[in-house]
């Protein structure tokens, strides 16, 4: 690659919310990003020419995380349009809430498939591709250590998730690749808010002593440091981007 020759960045699920931030926020930092999406092609392509009339590059690459042929095939599209892969953002997840007595089969077999199976997907495509100096991040959560009821599932598929963020740190000694995790709070998405009350929303945000919700540019920040020059001692690690709830 030389030196003049942008970086490059897959974001999976990053045609809204968080995902769509951290592509912005890359774009902004001077990576050509590849904006993953499984289902909602028109977000996407509203996301990528904004980056694009911003001054940024950005192109479209659709896949379902959970299957191996299309995340193999997302690869494949950012090597055609931008020559390789330097940094992979692990933000596509789905959370289904409901005890553990109450949860379905399908509800289980759905987290686990995206969550835990979806990022092992890509963390291992990553592991034969990614270019020397590369940089892996994880989206985890807080819900780790704070362990809400109704979190069961979901908890333990992010759990799964960290687990596999300090194994690979290893795995990859002698590339320069760092890989860590960033394990947001309670952030400000559309999606986050669908269906809770005011009052829901206001005692999520008082958990924190900041007293206040996080927003996808928070969780934006945290993942540009880490793939930026300034986070390269940064190994193996779980950041928890929360506001101090935990």
């Amino acid at each position: 690659m030389s030196g003049t020759q942008k970086k490059v960045a897959i974001i999976t699920g990053s045609a809204r919310g968080v995902g769509a931030a951290i592509a912005e926020r890359l774009a902004r930092d001077g990576f050509s990003v590849v904006i993953n999406y499984a289902g909602n092609v028109a977000a996407a392509d509203t996301l990528a020419d904004k980056i694009e009339m911003a001054g940024g590059r950005a192109i479209t690459a659709q896949a379902d995380v959970a299957r191996v042929s299309e995340v193999e095939r997302m690869f494949e599209i950012a090597d055609v349009a931008f020559g390789g892969v330097d940094v992979l953002v692990n933000n596509a997840g789905i959370m289904l809430l409901s005890t553990i007595a109450e949860t379905t089969d399908a509800q289980f077999e759905a987290q686990i498939a995206v969550n835990l199976k979806g990022v092992f997907n890509t963390l291992r495509e990553a592991a034969r591709r990614i270019r020397h100096g590369g940089r892996i991040i994880n989206l985890s959560s807080s819900q780790v250590g704070l362990l809400h009821s109704n979190y069961a599932v979901y908890a333990a598929t992010k759990a799964g998730v960290e687990a596999m963020t300090r194994v690979l740190a290893k795995e990859l000694r002698g590339r320069n690749v760092t890989v860590n995790a960033v394990a947001p709070g309670p952030t400000a998405t559309a999606l986050f808010l669908e269906g809770k009350s005011r009052e829901a929303v206001d005692c999520l945000a008082g958990l924190a002593p900041l007293e206040r919700l996080g927003q996808p540019v928070d969780i934006a920040a945290v993942v540009a440091f880490l793939a930026s020059q300034d986070g390269a001692w940064i190994n193996g690690q779980v950041i928890r981007a929360n506001g101090g709830i935990i």
